[in-house]
């Protein structure tokens, strides 16, 4: 099987940016959330004492399933080197460094009030197709919405506590956190430290042609331009549509970009 390694973190944040760069280089395999998180949280539930036959399956053999599940899903895959996307690889570090000793976990972060209005923004934008991040709910406000995702349940809320569990445990020798910020400011130094990070040889990237397009996939999600890659990378700000109450809830949340917050061993770019 191919060396396998995790993209993780928090949603709208560069995850499939990073991972349509990365597919630029022919030994790589890289692409938006997929779903094998969702079949290894399964499998290990069904695994668990919640099964009346789980007397019959021990760790060892819990082991060997889960890393079969990779091993089967990825067996078509032609590529070097994989790399698995979704957010809740920050919530399985421990049972990634179990069955993958040399895995990586690249961690894609935003500041948080800008992934709140991120999704704000892609709601507004598509006024007329309500989105499977809300039920396909066409109701609410833009409270009621940040209310949702940041929640401890919600796609932010959730995705921000296993990333804050991954920083500060004990397998944050294999995370690297990267900035959306610098992912669109500084291309070319945040791909250095990913190589440098995984330990692969360094690639030319290109980052004024970027080719990725899952608009189908997005469009029978109720939320056109979830996973929409410009092709160029390059950083644009803009002025928040959040009301100042709400963006200013956030604006603390980014432990990352202190440095006396940030637990030794980890690495940011």
């Amino acid at each position: 099987m191919a060396t396998i390694h995790f993209i993780s973190g928090l949603p709208r944040s560069g995850s499939t940016l990073l991972a349509a760069l990365l597919r630029q280089n022919p030994r790589f395999e890289a692409g938006m959330s997929g779903p094998l998180a969702g079949l290894f949280g399964a499998l290990l539930g069904e695994m668990s004492a919640r099964n009346e036959f789980s007397v019959f399956i021990d760790d060892a053999k819990r082991e060997r399933i889960l890393h079969g599940l990779f091993d089967s899903f990825y067996a078509d895959c032609p590529a070097d080197v994989v790399f698995d996307t979704n957010r809740g690889w920050c919530g399985w570090m421990a049972a990634v460094s179990r069955l993958f000793p040399d895995a990586k976990v690249i961690a894609c972060v935003r500041e948080l009030p800008w992934v709140v209005d991120s999704i704000e923004r892609l709601i507004q934008r598509n006024v007329f197709t309500p989105s499977s991040i809300f039920g396909f709910n066409p109701g609410g406000t833009v409270y009621t919405r940040a209310n949702g995702v940041v929640g401890q349940d919600g796609m932010v809320g959730a995705a921000y506590d296993m990333l804050k569990q991954a920083c500060f445990g004990a397998q944050r020798d294999r995370l690297l956190v990267v900035q959306y910020e610098t992912l669109t400011a500084e291309p070319a130094r945040t791909m250095r430290a990913i190589y440098d990070f995984i330990g692969e040889p360094m690639f030319e990237h290109s980052f004024d042609h970027i080719d990725y397009d899952v608009t189908d996939f997005d469009e029978r999600a109720g939320t056109p331009g979830l996973h929409t890659v410009h092709s160029e990378v390059r950083a644009q700000p803009r002025e928040t549509i959040l009301p100042p109450d709400l963006f200013n809830r956030f604006v603390n949340d980014a432990f990352w970009r202190d440095p006396a917050a940030v637990p030794a061993g980890l690495r940011v770019v």
